[in-house]
């Protein structure tokens, strides 16, 4: 007689990371800077992952005018230190084709199986020189111009038909130089919101990228846990907030409990607040999120609910524990930088009297 035995499955997410770094002659002056940026942000994968019980797998490819894969598909746990693996080289600048390698070897993942999300992250100094170079022998600029045009309009038209064509549960992101390159990777095809510029040659943005791919990771796995599994608003805070999230997860202040200021001048905090008429108590204002800001582990946030067509408030603000959680931040102190929502606006609590006040914005105080 036989026996109806009946198999329990584990249904787990499983990430796979593929990191993309440029080791043209120009990184000469920026491999330490790389080196700290990409551990941190293999560390922060390291840590959510082992909070939220996924398995995240990670690659590895570094390029000039070639492009190498040095780590396939590896245990995230296991990844040694970049300083280990990667060495600047005196070449050109494949960025393109080393996009593009990345996201074809990706596509070779077997998905029979578990709940997979794909992410890859480009790191570069600099702009596109020399895709296609290992196949014709010269940089763009050595060839005749004409050639070397449609060589790399050639490979501009194949990137961007790879990111176009990307599965929702896709996600490719960029750091680059400065604003041109911005929108050059823009031209390419990644999303405005995938886009962070990082500032090698300053210790401060050194820090500052640090901090950008360390929340990325947490608020791309994070985002897993809500079920999404590809994001356009990688490097943006509150982008992708939907009324749907917002009211399940938050609460709906009461009307009379708070006020919304509009700031006409630049004043401290503590001095505004009680001159627009409120008393002041530590805490119990919030500055709008209009630009990049560090936000610490302790501090609370709000979101307000804005018209879609006007983009004014409506005046209704929610709030609550679950707000950091639903914005996608760390528990620890994070950098954030504000995404562009037609839905609602981002509250940041202030407990400093001396914050300087930006005229244009407004302030939410709690009464």
């Amino acid at each position: 007689m036989s026996a109806n035995i009946s198999a329990n499955r584990i249904h787990h997410k499983v990430n796979h990371v593929s990191l993309v770094v440029d080791k043209s002659g120009s990184m000469q002056r920026h491999e330490a800077q790389l080196i700290r940026v990409v551990d941190e942000f293999v560390k922060g994968l390291q840590e959510e992952s082992d909070r939220l019980g996924h398995e995240t797998r990670i690659s590895l490819y570094a390029f000039d005018h070639e492009v190498h894969n040095l780590v396939w598909d590896m245990d995230v746990k296991h990844l040694p230190s970049l300083k280990g693996l990667y060495a600047v080289e005196n070449g050109a600048t494949a960025l393109i084709e080393a996009a593009v390698k990345s996201v074809d070897d990706l596509k070779h993942v077997w998905e029979g199986y578990g709940e997979h999300s794909f992410l890859q992250v480009v790191v570069t100094d600099g702009e596109e020189n020399a895709s296609g170079c290992s196949e014709h022998g010269r940089m763009h600029a050595r060839m005749k111009k004409a050639e070397g045009k449609a060589v790399l309009h050639g490979w501009m038209d194949r990137i961007r038909r790879e990111l176009a064509d990307l599965p929702e549960h896709w996600t490719s992101a960029i750091l680059v130089p400065n604003s041109l390159a911005k929108r050059t990777a823009q031209e390419y095809g990644f999303p405005a919101g995938n886009i962070a510029i990082w500032d090698a040659d300053s210790s401060g943005g050194v820090e500052e990228a640090i901090d950008t791919v360390k929340t990325a990771a947490t608020s791309f796995l994070r985002g897993r846990e809500k079920g999404v599994r590809g994001t356009r608003t990688l490097f943006t805070t509150g982008q992708d907030l939907s009324a749907d999230a917002v009211e399940a997860s938050l609460e709906a202040l009461a009307a009379d409990s708070y006020a919304l200021v509009p700031v006409d001048r630049q004043a401290a905090l503590r001095e505004f607040v009680t001159g627009s008429g409120h008393p002041y108590k530590t805490g119990c204002s919030y500055y709008e999120l209009t630009k990049r800001e560090r936000i610490q582990a302790t501090k609370r946030l709000a979101v307000a609910e804005k018209d879609p067509v006007t983009g004014e408030l409506t005046g209704r603000v929610f709030s609550g524990p679950a707000a950091r959680d639903l914005l996608g931040l760390p528990a620890a102190e994070a950098a954030v930088k504000p995404g562009d929502n037609p839905a609602y606006t981002v509250f940041v609590q202030s407990t400093s009297v001396n914050r300087k006040l930006l005229p244009g914005t407004r302030l939410l105080v709690m009464l």
